[in-house]
């Protein structure tokens, strides 16, 4: 996804399968856990799922679609003789087209491996 893709929750039509939405979007739920490079796209679709939009399931298509081309993508572990922590933040500063509340993030890496990372709506 895009970064600067704005999703609405008032632009485009319901969609009519809401459950298979649901239930799609909560398996992209779990799949997070070991691809950190989704969870951008997938906290934005999270935030639709009481009443989904055509523009939205899109969306979730396309992470489905990059998922498919990017099997071999995850997380490896390498060994490190130093053992160093860094950190990266950043955050939207109310970019939200529909409450103009800011999303958030951090990853913090040890000996140059993912070792957390968030992403919250304040």
């Amino acid at each position: 996804m895009v970064t600067n893709c704005k999703l609405s929750a008032k632009d485009g039509n319901p969609v009519e399968k809401v459950t298979q939405y649901c239930s799609i979007v909560g398996a992209l739920q779990y799949i997070v856990i070991t691809r950190p490079d989704i969870v951008f796209a997938v906290n934005h679709v999270c935030q639709f799922m009481q009443a989904p939009l055509e523009t939205h399931f899109q969306e979730v298509k396309h992470i489905l679609r990059y998922l498919q081309g990017t099997v071999d993508f995850g997380l490896y572990f390498l060994a490190s003789s130093r053992l160093y922590l860094t950190g990266f933040a950043d955050a939207s500063w109310g970019a939200d087209v529909d409450d103009r509340h800011s999303t958030y993030g951090y990853c913090i890496y040890f000996g140059g491996n993912l070792d957390s990372w968030s992403s919250r709506k304040q």
